[in-house]
C-alpha cells in the first residue's frame, strides 16, 4: 500500500545556532521515516518548514524576513503550507499567529516530536499551532544529518539555568537537561559508522554535562568514552563556560589524542562590573589564571571567545579594559557582537541604554584588535606542517582545516595537492602563506 505521505514533499530552512540545527535534522528524519519526501528548494516544496532562532533582534528579522519570503512563493501557488519551528515559533507564538495570517502551523519546541501529525493537518487545510513543556523537546532521536559526511554535531544537553541578565535562552528553551551518557555514546556510535570522522559536541552549557543527572560535572567521564569510539578522529568542544572548566576536564583534553586541543570559552567581557551587571561569574584576572592553566597544559591550544560590547552602562573605561584583556590574552579565534535589548530579560529596560552607533563602533574597534591578533599569528604559522581534514574542491584549490580552526564558523587553510583528495579525507599541509584568516599551504608527506 502506497504511503499518501510520499505523495508530498517537505522542504526546511534552519537559522542560528547548531543546537537549532540538531533539532532541525530531528525534525526532518521523523518526516523522511513518515514518508514525505525531503527536498532542498522552495520552488520544490509543498510545505516548507521555517526553523526559526530568536535569540536577539539581528537573527528575530532575519527569520521574520525568511517567513514573509516564503510567504510570496504561497501566494503564488507554489507551495501549500508554511510551518514555523525554533526559538521564534517558541518565544513568540501568538504574534506570529496573529501577525502572519500566511503561516499554516506555529510550533513549540515542546512539540517537535508531533511534526508528522502537524504537517498532515496543515495540508488538509487545517491550521494548527501546538506548544506543550519545553520539557518535551526531543534530544535524543534519530537525525536527517544536514551537515556533510564527515563532521557532525552532537548535542549532549539542552536548556540553560545560568540567567545572564541579556539572555532569553532560559524562557525558550527551559530547565538545563542532560542526555544520558548511554544515549550521547550510542548515537557517537552512530554517526561514526555512517562516515562522521569529527564530532563537534554542543548544548547551551556544555561543561555542565551531568550535573543535572549525577549532582557533578560529567564532560571528562564523557569524553573519555567518546575517544574509545572507532572511526572518530577528531573531538570538538563549543559552549564551555569558565567556571565549570575542572582540572580534571583540562587533564582530559591534555591527553586524549582524538580530543582537538581547541575550545570554545564564550566569556562575553572583561570588566568586572559589566560582567557583575551581566549576572556572569568571574573576572578578568580568574579568567587570564584560567586560560594560562589550560596553555601550559594542553600543547598548542586554540581558544575561541565571544564577547558582547554596549552592554547598559558599559563606559568607555569598560570597553577600554575589554581591549586591553583582547591584546593581553590574544585569542585564536573571536567574535563580537551588540547587546540586543531582548523581553522579559533583566536588561531590556536596564538604565545608560547605549546609542547604537557607539555599540557599532566598539565592534569594530575590537574586531580590527582581533585581526592583529590573528594576521600576527598566521605569521608564526608559515612554515609549519598541520594535520588537515579536507572540507572540499572548487577545481583548483582544496580547502581543509586543521585542529585550530572548526567548521562553519572558523577561517580555514586553502591548499594544493599534486593528488586527488577525497573530501573527509586528513593529509599533511605545509603552510605557506596566508590571506586574512586563510591559511594558505600545499599538502606534503
Amino acid at each position: 500500500m502506497t504511503n499518501i505521505n510520499s505523495n508530498y514533499k517537505i522542504g526546511m530552512i534552519s537559522l542560528g545556532c547548531p543546537k537549532n540545527q540538531v533539532d532541525g535534522e530531528i525534525l526532518l528524519a521523523k518526516l523522511n521515516d513518515a514518508g514525505f519526501q525531503i527536498v532542498g528548494e522552495i520552488a520544490d516544496s509543498d510545505i516548507m518548514i521555517i526553523n526559526t532562532c530568536g535569540f536577539i533582534d539581528a537573527a528575530k528579522q532575519e527569520a521574520i524576513d525568511t517567513i514573509l519570503e516564503v510567504a510570496e512563493y504561497k501566494k503564488a501557488g507554489i507551495i501549500t503550507a508554511i510551518v514555523v519551528t525554533g526559538c521564534l515559533a517558541e518565544r513568540y507564538q501568538d504574534e506570529i499567529t496573529k501577525e502572519m495570517p500566511e503561516v499554516d502551523a506555529v510550533v513549540g519546541i515542546g512539540a517537535n516530536g508531533d511534526i508528522v501529525k502537524i504537517c498532515q493537518k496543515v495540508l488538509i487545510g487545517l491550521d494548527t499551532s501546538a506548544f506543550p513543556n519545553k520539557c518535551f523537546l526531543p534530544l535524543d532521536d534519530k537525525r536527517l544529518l544536514s551537515t556533510p559526511k564527515h563532521w557532525a554535531y552532537l548535542k549532549i544537553a539542552d536548556g540553560c539555568d545560568n540567567r545572564c541578565a541579556y539572555c532569553a535562552i532560559p524562557g525558550i528553551r527551559g530547565a538545563f537537561r542532560s542526555r544520558k551518557p548511554e544515549s550521547v555514546i550510542a548515537e557517537a556510535k552512530e554517526l561514526a559508522a555512517g562516515g562522521v570522522k569529527e564530532l563537534i559536541l554542543i548544548a547551551q552549557d556544555t561543561t555542565k554535562y551531568g550535573y543535572d543527572l549525577f549532582g557533578e560535572y560529567r564532560l571528562d567521564a564523557l569524553l573519555k568514552e567518546l575517544v574509545k569510539i572507532d572511526g572518530i578522529e577528531w573531538i570538538r568542544l563549543f559552549y564551555c563556560y569558565p567556571q565549570r572548566i575542572t582540572d580534571s576536564l583540562i587533564d582530559v583534553i591534555a591527553s586524549k589524542d582524538k580530543i582537538c586541543n581547541y575550545i570554545d570559552i564564550p566569556l562575553q567581557h572583561a570588566s568586572e562590573r559589566v560582567l557583575k551587571a551581566m549576572n556572569r561569574v568571574g573576572t578578568a584576572d580568574d579568567y587570564k589564571r584560567l586560560l594560562s592553566k589550560m596553555r601550559a597544559k594542553i600543547d598548542g591550544l586554540s581558544l575561541r571567545t565571544t564577547f558582547m560590547v554596549g552592554f547598559p552602562g558599559e563606559t568607555d573605561e569598560d570597553f577600554e579594559e575589554l581591549c586591553d584583556f583582547v591584546s593581553d590574552v590574544r585569542f585564536d579565534k573571536m567574535g563580537c557582537f551588540t547587546f540586543s535589548p531582548e523581553e522579559d530579560t533583566p536588561a531590556f529596560d536596564m538604565k545608560n541604554q547605549i546609542d547604537e552607533d557607539v555599540k557599532l563602533h566598539r565592534q569594530e574597534i575590537l574586531m580590527n584588535l582581533q585581526y592583529s591578533v590573528t594576521e600576527q599569528a598566521n605569521k608564526s604559522r608559515v612554515g609549519r606542517v598541520y594535520k588537515v581534514i579536507v572540507d572540499g574542491f572548487d577545481g583548483e584549490n582544496y580547502t581543509g582545516r586543521s585542529y585550530l580552526d572548526s567548521p562553519e564558523i572558523d577561517s580555514g587553510i586553502i591548499f594544493t595537492s599534486d593528488t586527488e583528495i577525497a573530501t573527509g579525507d586528513f593529509v599533511n599541509v605545509k603552510i605557506t602563506d596566508f590571506n586574512g584568516y586563510d591559511l594558505i599551504g600545499v599538502k606534503t608527506n
